[in-house]
């Protein structure tokens, strides 16, 4: 049995729970006026942007790879080691190609235990170098030696002065330069044996040719005859030599000697006379009885037979006469010595013309005694067996003086790799060790760091060499760059690029990573009025505007003019103010 406590809280449920029946079933009942009321879009507000001031920068986005530039295949110009005649059958790698820096002079690998180089050139290694080469090749392996310290001069040209340089550049790096292999030692040595077994077949067919009964005395008569003819040319040259024989000689000092002694008698004669004519005579002279006087007196001679008295004159007829004879005895002398001296021009004149004369004759003789020789050796039996010989010596000396021409210390082909620049960087070997070298033994490239992308055929009307390009990585870090180059399409229509930073700093750690890059294609010369390209609308008349909020709820249209756009804004001149808002929805 309830309590009347009981009962009155039963009545209280009920009727709570009948009240908030009632309630919700009203709030769920509406008029149709109310729930089309309901239904009604809110009224729109204005989407608006302010008017900014700043600069505005038009890039395209290129994406791409950080790399390596100027990848470059290397390959070998041919054997490395022994060449023709004494090369491996099979080139194999001993020491593979390794990654890092090359720079001139460096050792790229080994190929059978041989090196191969790197040197700086444009004209690739196209043949092996061998002495007494000639080229652009010998030119450019002279210039990096010279490059390199040693001195060489640049001739163009594999002489002894540029194998000295090769075998002492390959000694500095502890190898030693290709020497001639055995297969050609061997083959020098049969030519040289070719000579010398030549040389003695002619000697010995000379020989037996010489000894033949039907040569033998025309070859004492040739003797002969040159022994003469040396005699003769000696004769003559003895003969011109000297100017006179002895006999001349004599005839000619004797002549010489006969002037003087005129020479003496007429001067004393002379000067007697000028005395006698200057000193008159003071005392009288006895005549001689028998002949002229035979001594002089005090005083001055004189004639026989006179007696002059003190102070007359002397008598000088006697002293006259003397004078005259002592002349025409020194006429006589030198004339007697022209005779002389004529007579033995003429003999030596005759002598030399006998003896060129006899020198002719010699010759003759022995031209006579050759010929004979000749002709008779010509009919000899034996003639043909020396000619023959005498032609195999000629042939065995050719072939190894051209042997020889090219023999010595080489530069195999496979030994230098000339590349256009240096330093590189050895990117990725294509060989290992123990593998044949027969292709492409890796790959180099530069130094320095691109970007390798591509763009869409419409942006890449407006990216140009040159342009100013921004790369950013992946980690935030963003280095500046140029755009060096935009050529070509690829298979799916887009246009390579290729950017290169300004600075390689940071980038080695980046390198095979993808990048983004923002090249500069147009920007303001500095802060312009910027909008929304959404906020310009473009009237029937063709003029831009623009709509500016000049209450809420209410705005103006502005006219203006439009310039350069990118990343959705666009630069604009006009009747406007920073921090104005223009409408970017049509409400």
């Amino acid at each position: 049995m309830r309590t009347p406590r009981g009962k009155l809280l039963l009545v209280l449920v009920v009727v709570l729970a009948v009240a908030g029946t009632g309630w919700g079933v009203g709030a769920r009942l509406r008029s149709p006026a109310d729930e089309a009321a309901a239904r009604r879009p809110p009224v729109p507000s204005l989407v608006t942007v302010e008017v900014e001031r700043r600069r505005l920068v038009a890039t395209v986005v290129v994406s791409g790879t950080l790399e390596y530039g100027s990848p470059r295949a290397v390959s070998l110009a041919g054997v490395v080691g022994g060449m023709a005649g004494g090369g491996e059958a099979v080139q194999r790698a001993t020491r593979a190609p390794r990654r890092g820096k090359l720079v001139e002079g460096a050792v790229l690998m080994e190929v059978n235990g041989r090196p191969v180089f790197v040197f700086a050139g444009r004209v690739p290694m196209h043949r092996g170098i061998v002495p007494g080469a000639e080229g652009d090749d010998v030119r450019q392996l002279q210039k990096a030696l010279r490059r390199l310290g040693h001195r060489v001069p640049v001739t163009g040209v594999f002489d002894q002065a540029t194998v000295a340089a090769v075998s002492r550049f390959y000694a500095r790096r502890g190898y030693e330069a290709q020497q001639p292999a055995l297969e050609l030692r061997q083959r020098r040595d049969e030519l040289a044996r070719s000579v010398r077994t030549a040389r003695e077949v002619l000697a010995t067919e000379s020989k037996a040719l010489d000894q033949g009964m039907d040569v033998l005395p025309l070859k004492l008569r040739v003797t002969g005859a040159r022994r003469d003819l040396k005699e003769a040319e000696q004769a003559l040259k003895s003969a011109r030599a000297q100017d006179r024989t002895a006999e001349d000689a004599a005839g000619v000092e004797a002549a010489e000697s006969a002037v003087r002694a005129a020479e003496e008698r007429l001067l004393a004669a002379e000067q007697e006379l000028a005395q006698a004519r200057a000193t008159p005579t003071t005392a009288p002279t006895t005549a001689p009885t028998n002949g002229p006087t035979t001594a002089p007196t005090t005083g001055p001679t004189a004639a026989p037979g006179s007696a002059p008295t003190a102070g007359s004159p002397a008598d000088t007829r006697l002293l006259e006469l003397r004078v005259a004879n002592a002349r025409a005895d020194l006429a006589a002398a030198r004339s007697a010595l022209e005779r002389a001296r004529t007579a033995a021009g003429a003999a030596r004149a005759k002598r030399l013309a006998g003896l060129e004369k006899a020198v002719r004759a010699a010759r003759e003789s022995v031209a006579v005694a050759e010929q004979a020789l000749r002709q008779a050796r010509q009919l000899s039996p034996a003639r043909l067996k020396v000619a023959n010989a005498r032609s195999d010596l000629a042939a065995a000396r050719a072939l190894l003086a051209e042997f020889s021409r090219t023999y010595g210390t080489t530069v195999p082909p496979g030994e230098i790799v000339f590349l256009p620049r240096l330093p590189v960087r050895l990117h990725k070997p294509a060989v290992k060790a123990g593998e044949p070298v027969d292709k492409a033994v890796a790959t180099v490239t530069g130094a320095g760091f691109v970007v390798s992308g591509s763009v869409d055929a419409a942006e890449a009307e407006r990216v140009k060499a040159g342009l100013a390009a921004s790369i950013e990585t992946d980690s935030g870090t963003t280095v500046p760059g140029t755009v060096t180059a935009v050529a070509g399409r690829d298979a799916k229509g887009a246009v390579p690029v290729t950017v290169t930073p300004a600075s390689a700093k940071g980038l080695r750690a980046l390198a095979g990573q993808p990048v983004t890059v923002r090249v500069t294609i147009g920007a303001t010369g500095g802060e312009v009025l910027v909008v929304p390209v959404a906020a310009v609308v473009t009237a029937a008349d063709g003029r831009a505007r623009v709509r500016v909020e000049t209450a809420p709820g209410r705005t103006e249209e502005v006219q203006v003019r439009t310039g350069l756009s990118a990343d959705g804004a666009v630069e604009v001149t006009g009747d406007l103010q920073p921090g104005e808002r223009v409408v970017v929805n049509s409400g």
